[in-house]
This record gives C-alpha cells, structure tokens and sequence, in this order.
C-alpha cells in the first residue's frame, strides 16, 4: 500500500506539474534524395519511429529532396502515429555544398508553433544558415537549431563562432544540433557552453570510417546535441549504431556516413 501511494503520489507531480518528455532524434542523411531507395527509407523508418522529432541534415536542393522526405512521412505514419513534416528552402550556399534541412515530428505529442525558416541575421558568415523550429509540448514551448557546418577543410569553427549570438535572438532556443563537422571540445564552443549550453555527448564518433579497422567503425565526433542546460533536465542519451545491420561500411554508407544522435528530456 506505501509504495502504491508513493507511486501514486510521483504520476500527481509528474502530471500537474507539468513535467514533459520529449525524444528528439538528430541525423545527417548524405544526399537524401534520389540515391535513397524505398528498402533504405523503410528502414529509416523502423529506427526513427520511436522518437518525437527527427532532424535531418543533408536534404538535396531538387524536387527529389522534398519527396524523399515527404516519403519517409508517409512510411513513418504506417507505423501507428501520424507525422507531419517540413522541408526547408534551400540554404544561400552554391553548388554541391546548398542543401535542405527537414524536421518530422508525431502530430500527436508535439505541435510546431509558427513557420520553421532559415535563420538569415548571418547568412554572410554562415553558408549553410540554421534552420530554426519552435514546437510545444504540454503548453512548453522550445527552439531547435538544426545546423550543417561546412567541411573541416574549410575551417567550420569561422561558421559556428557566430552561434553564440542566437540565445539572444531566440529566448526558447535550447538546442543546437546537427553535424559541426568538428569536435565538441574545440574552443570555438566555449561561448556557447559559458551561456550554458552543454554538449550531450564528449568525443563520442559519429562518423563511418570507410571500413571498420580492428572492429573499430567510426571516425570522428562531429554531430553534436547541444542542450540549454537551466531549462532541459535529460533523462537519456545515446547514438543509434546503424551501420551494425549491414554487412559492411560500404554498404552502410548508401543510407549514410553518419549516426543518428539521439536525446530524451524533460523541459523545467
């Protein structure tokens, strides 16, 4: 009886008190578009369900693009919720490097407040600018900044050294996220990390190698969740190993060169 009580008493604060749970999942799909295939985007679907919001990096700029997206919805949707999705316009930056962002989320649990757009106050410095999302959750609301920084041989930190400036432009941003293509223990992060946004995961790799060397599969830490550290508690963390059901590197990377990332939290 005291534990049903105890328990009882846990489910009233849990409830009343607003506590939200939220799982936001984070992955750059390398070209999603026509070189994805329906087997790939089923598959895609089966890991992603689970989650409240998938992020995506690395959409293609063409027609293709959107209606792989637009697909991966409708797979998702066949697996008991009702997604919805949004595809953003193509980034400022030219050739190969312009791309699209796109965020999925269950209908059901989260609401997206506004228009997503493409953050433009630095499209000069920033080649491929944020793109920023605000949704609910259980009358909560918070920002997402899904970002792809530019190769590392073109020197990401002189891009995500204007991140810093975002809390002040956004006050319900409490998270950056996506491939920085470069370590969260850089300095440039420092400024972020003094405003209180702490990476939730220190040098994890998320990159594939080409092939796995002594068991070893991955390569670099580059794709990142930063979390506003005084408004998400997080209840859970961790990478989804994909390339583990293939038979080898060079067929993971058809579906990608990266690891989804993944978080579980509650907004204070």
């Amino acid at each position: 009886m005291k534990k049903f009580f105890v328990l009882s008493l846990f489910l009233f604060f849990f409830v009343h008190l607003g506590f939200s749970q939220v799982t936001l999942v984070s992955w750059n799909l390398k070209n999603f578009g026509k070189s994805k295939t329906n087997e790939q985007i089923a598959y895609m679907a089966n890991i992603l369900c689970d989650y409240d919001i998938v992020v995506i990096q690395e959409v293609v700029t063409g027609l293709a693009g959107a209606q792989k997206v637009a697909q991966l919805a409708d797979e998702l949707n066949r697996k008991g919720n009702k997604w919805d999705y949004v595809v953003s316009d193509p980034t400022k930056s030219t050739g190969q490097r312009s791309e699209r962002y796109a965020y999925l989320w269950k209908a059901k649990n989260i609401k997206l407040k506004g228009r997503p757009f493409l953050d433009k106050k630095f499209e000069q410095q920033i080649e491929r600018e944020p793109y920023m999302a605000t949704f609910e959750y259980k009358n909560k609301e918070f920002t997402v900044a899904s970002f792809h920084a530019v190769p590392k041989s073109s020197k990401p930190e002189t891009e995500i050294k204007y991140l810093k400036f975002f809390p002040k432009e956004y006050a319900n941003l409490f998270f950056f996220v996506g491939d920085f293509n470069l370590s969260q223990s850089h300095s440039v992060f420092n400024p972020l990390k003094d405003l209180g946004f702490n990476p939730l995961f220190k040098n994890q790799k998320t990159s594939l190698k080409q092939e796995c060397i002594n068991g070893e599969c991955l390569a670099n830490p580059l794709d990142h969740i930063f979390y506003k550290n005084e408004k998400v508690k997080v209840l859970n963390q961790g990478v989804l190993l994909f390339y583990k059901d293939f038979h080898n590197l060079k067929e993971a990377r058809k579906l990608s060169d990266h690891i989804p990332v993944y978080i579980e939290f509650n907004l204070k």
